[in-house]
């Protein structure tokens, strides 16, 4: 395994939960990091909290946000980390805005970052990992909506952009990377939790209680630091409690 000393690793969506643990880890191996989100108050809030952390406050899913970004900074690691919180009722009680919450946001931001990355192109070495889902393995639950198809597309569209950078010679690394089960320490994993929980019938305890080989956010970090600074084979991976696996 590399280092990412002297690197420039850009997080969109890293204000907080996973993005945030993403971009303290990528901190821990010296590089410089670039936290974006839509969310002032809570790139603030990160800013404030974690020395040497620079921020910049952009809608990923705007088409300008790219360029916007990496005139900011110029990425060696770029992670998209950005997302929707996914739907919460029986799919026949959803209308379609709410069903395709996660293609407008998560699917979206991925697919302006990936062709930006194609089109200008960024330079030769640079490794661009979408963080996905375990649902996009699983299918997720009955109540989520589009949010498990979306998070599958994410690791289409990192096989789909590796082999254009292959076709085009780019000499840039597309991966996709799904923690597998629901963190339930962070604010999206929190309101996952809640919503299955209550579609089930449950307590959130009781959910939580027989969920097993569970991944944290830092495990999450580590692994895309992995992924950065190492020579995996493949675009897809996930990992759990047990680590850093292909995805099947």
């Amino acid at each position: 395994m590399g280092s990412l000393q002297n690197q420039n690793v850009v997080v969109v969506g890293g204000s907080r939960g996973v993005g945030r643990s993403i971009a303290e880890a990528a901190l821990k191996e010296k590089a410089a990091v670039l936290a974006v989100a839509r969310g002032k108050q809570a790139l603030a809030q990160f800013a404030w909290e974690v020395s040497g952390v620079k921020t910049l406050a952009v809608d990923a899913t705007v088409d300008s946000a790219p360029d916007k970004v990496f005139a900011a900074l110029e990425p060696d690691v770029l992670v998209i980390c950005a997302g929707a919180l996914a739907p919460s009722a029986p799919v026949h009680e959803q209308n379609w805005k709410a069903f395709s919450a996660n293609w407008d946001t998560d699917v979206k931001a991925s697919f302006l970052f990936c062709r930006a990355a194609l089109r200008r192109p960024l330079k030769p070495g640079t490794r661009i990992v979408l963080i996905s889902s375990g649902a996009a393995l699983t299918g997720g639950p009955p109540n989520a909506g589009g949010y498990a198809g979306a998070k599958r597309m994410q690791m289409f569209l990192a096989g789909h952009s590796q082999k254009e950078a292959h076709r085009l010679g780019l000499g840039l690394r597309f991966m996709a990377l799904a923690p597998m089960r629901i963190m339930p320490e962070t604010g999206v994993g929190k309101a996952g939790v809640d919503s299955i929980a209550a579609y089930m019938g449950i307590q959130p305890a009781d959910f939580i209680a027989a969920m097993t080989d569970m991944q944290t956010p830092a495990d999450v970090g580590r692994a895309v630091v992995a992924l950065a600074t190492g020579q995996p084979q493949g675009s897809s991976f996930m990992v759990s409690g047990s680590g850093l696996a292909p995805a099947a």
